[in-house]
C-alpha cells in the first residue's frame, strides 16, 4: 500500500489534536490556562520590576533572575495564547509557519534556560565558595558573558532543529498529537527517516541536558558542603535559603524536560510527554515568580511584605 507524503511547505496546515475532545471541560480548562498565563506574565513583570526600582538588588543573582523571568514570559507566549485560541474557536490548525515559530522558539528556551540556570548556579557557587573575591570573579563583563551565551547557544540549536525537522515529509493527515509543535510529536507525524534527527536529540540532550544538569549538581555539592561547615545554624539557614528557590526551580524544569526527551517512544510516552510538557512549559514559569519572591527576604523586604 502506498502511503502519501507530504513535503513540509508554507502552503499546508498541521493540526493539533490533543485537547480536542475536552468539549465537556472546555470552560475550566480555558480558564485555567488564562489564570496561568496571567499569573506567570504578571508575576514575572513584577519581579523584573522590582529589581529594576531597587538599587540594593541590582547585584549579579537578580540580574540572572531578570534574564529567567524574560525567558519564562517568551516562553508561555509562544504556547499559551494558540492553545487558547485553538480551545475557544474551536479550529485545532496551524500555519507552517506558526508550528515552526513555536518549535524554534519552544527548542531555543528550553536550551536556554537550562544554560540560564548553569549560569545562576555558578554565581550561587561564587558567592557562598568564594565571598571574598565574588564581586571580582562576577563582574559586569562576566555577568553579560554568562547571560547571552546560554541566549546565543539556545537560539543556534534550535536553529538546526528547526532547520531538520522542516525538510522531513509528513503523512497526509499531518495530524500532531500535541497541544504545540513539539519536537518529539512532529517526528511522530513524519513519514521520512528520522534516525539523523534522534541521533541529533540525543547528542543534545546529553551535551546540553545532561551536562548542565550535571554542573548545576557540582554547583551544589560544593555549596552544600560549605554551608555544612557553617557552625551557626541561623546562617547556615540564611544561605541555604537563598539557594533553595534556585534548586527546587532547577528539580522542576530539569527533571520534568530531560524526562520527555531522554525517555524512550513506547504507548504510554504520548500521554506521559503532555502531562510533563504542561509542567514545564506552564506550571514552572508559573512558580519561578514565585518561589523567588516569597523565599527571598531580599524580595519582600523591597515589597514591604512582612
Amino acid at each position: 500500500m502506498n502511503v502519501k507524503v507530504i513535503n513540509a511547505s508554507i502552503s499546508e496546515d498541521f493540526y493539533l489534536l490533543t485537547f480536542s475532545g475536552l468539549q465537556n471541560f472546555s470552560y475550566v480548562f480555558i480558564l485555567t490556562i488564562v489564570l496561568m498565563y496571567l499569573l506567570c506574565m504578571i508575576g514575572n513583570l513584577i519581579l523584573i520590576a522590582v529589581v529594576w526600582a531597587a538599587p540594593r538588588l541590582h547585584t549579579p543573582m537578580y540580574f540572572f533572575l531578570c534574564n529567567l523571568s524574560t525567558l519564562d514570559m517568551a516562553y508561555v507566549s509562544t504556547i499559551l495564547p494558540k492553545l487558547l485560541d485553538s480551545q475557544i474557536s474551536g479550529k485545532n490548525t496551524i500555519s507552517f509557519t506558526s508550528c515552526f515559530t513555536q518549535l524554534f522558539m519552544s527548542v531555543a528556551c528550553m536550551a536556554t534556560e537550562f544554560l540560564l540556570l548553569s549560569s545562576m548556579a555558578f554565581d550561587r557557587y561564587v558567592a557562598i565558595c568564594v565571598p571574598l573575591n565574588y564581586s571580582t570573579i562576577m563582574n559586569k563583563k562576566i555577568c553579560i558573558v554568562l547571560s547571552l551565551t546560554p541566549w546565543t547557544i539556545g537560539s543556534l540549536n534550535s536553529l538546526l532543529y528547526v532547520f531538520l525537522i522542516s525538510h522531513l515529509s509528513f503523512c497526509k493527515s499531518r495530524d500532531i498529537i500535541h497541544f504545540y509543535c513539539d519536537m518529539k510529536a512532529l517526528l511522530r507525524a513524519s513519514c521520512s527517516d528520522i534516525r539523523h534527527v534522534n541521533i541529533a536529540i540525543l547528542s543534545e540532550g546529553f551535551t546540553l541536558g545532561f551536562l548542565a544538569f550535571g554542573m548545576i549538581l557540582i554547583s551544589y555539592v560544593f555549596i552544600i558542603s560549605a554551608i555544612l561547615k557553617i557552625k551557626t545554624s541561623a546562617k547556615r539557614l540564611k544561605i541555604f535559603s537563598s539557594c533553595s528557590s534556585h534548586l527546587t526551580v532547577v528539580l522542576l524544569f530539569c527533571g520534568s524536560s530531560l524526562s520527555v526527551y531522554m525517555n524512550p517512544e513506547s504507548k504510554s510516552s504520548t500521554k506521559q510527554d503532555l502531562i510533563l510538557s504542561l509542567l514545564y512549559v506552564a506550571v514552572v514559569p508559573v512558580l519561578n515568580p514565585l518561589v523567588y519572591s516569597l523565599r527571598n527576604k531580599d524580595v519582600l523586604d523591597v515589597l514591604r511584605i512582612p
